[in-house]
């Protein structure tokens, strides 16, 4: 069984035929799913999700480029949120995204400096998300870490989700103790240079996702990505690795399991 740690089942591209998405999950051993919010509204929505599904956990945040919305009053309504729910397992998604700059730097600064806190005050992990304007610059991930430094104590407790960076950005994660989750891009047929930086990732910090309904993998580019295509990251890695699937999936799940306590 597998644990898919990043989807977005909230979104519209599922307001038709979400049992059957959930159906497909379950038949392809996706035993439990994290509702990454990217809202306010998605916040409420994701925990309903969890209330529907059993097998849906939720993570609660407001992504980089809605970071206009955080204020006191959003804080106070995802605080309630997690006293009303065993079931929310983390913050996020949060962090910088200076590629698309929907939100201005200071904006996404301050609300994530509110999340970390958040996350603190309430003692669960964090799933970040850091987005470099172009591919040679560093000031996302230099402005994302000195915020957790001056926040937070070391190790970091969260993941680095959809992971793009270079060996030099895998070590500065490894190193403050976050884990690593790797998406459905890793079978582009051009993703050679991430495939390698999968390779130095340990595998005892390696976590699994799809952030669907994004990043479908090759064999299924152009369509809507799904917790069920999973399996397809798995064979990457086990292929990419010389590892067995099995050991893949039991490792994989068990530091989802201690990372979420789930």
């Amino acid at each position: 069984m597998i644990i898919e740690t990043h989807a977005h089942l909230d979104f519209p591209e599922y307001k038709n035929d979400l049992d059957a998405v959930m159906a497909r999950a379950k038949e392809s051993g996706i035993a439990t799913i994290i509702n990454v919010s990217s809202s306010l509204k998605g916040c409420f929505a994701s925990v309903d999700l969890s209330r529907r599904y059993d097998s849906i956990y939720a993570a609660l945040g407001i992504h980089p480029h809605d970071a206009k919305e955080v204020d006191n009053a959003c804080l106070d309504k995802i605080r309630e949120l997690v006293a009303s729910s065993k079931k929310i397992v983390a913050i996020g998604e949060v962090g910088l995204d200076f590629y698309r700059n929907l939100s201005p730097k200071e904006t996404q600064h301050s609300a994530f400096v509110k999340f970390l806190k958040l996350s603190k005050e309430l003692n669960l992990p964090l799933i970040l998300h850091c987005r470099e304007e172009t591919p040679e610059s560093r000031e996302a991930q230099d402005m994302l870490f000195k915020a957790m430094e001056e926040n937070l104590e070391l190790p970091f407790k969260g993941v680095m989700h959809c992971f793009s960076g270079d060996e030099k950005l895998l070590r500065r994660c490894l190193d403050s103790g976050l884990h690593i989750s790797f998406t459905c891009n890793v079978t582009f047929k051009k993703a050679d240079r991430l495939r390698e930086v999968l390779k130095r990732t340990p595998i005892d910090k390696l976590l699994l996702e799809t952030d669907s309904p994004f990043l479908a993998p090759q064999t299924e580019r152009g369509k809507r990505n799904e917790p069920a295509y999973l399996r397809y990251l798995v064979d990457a890695i086990a292929e990419d690795n010389e590892m067995q699937k099995k050991d893949i999936e039991e490792i994989t799940t068990q530091n989802a399991r201690r990372l979420f306590g789930i």
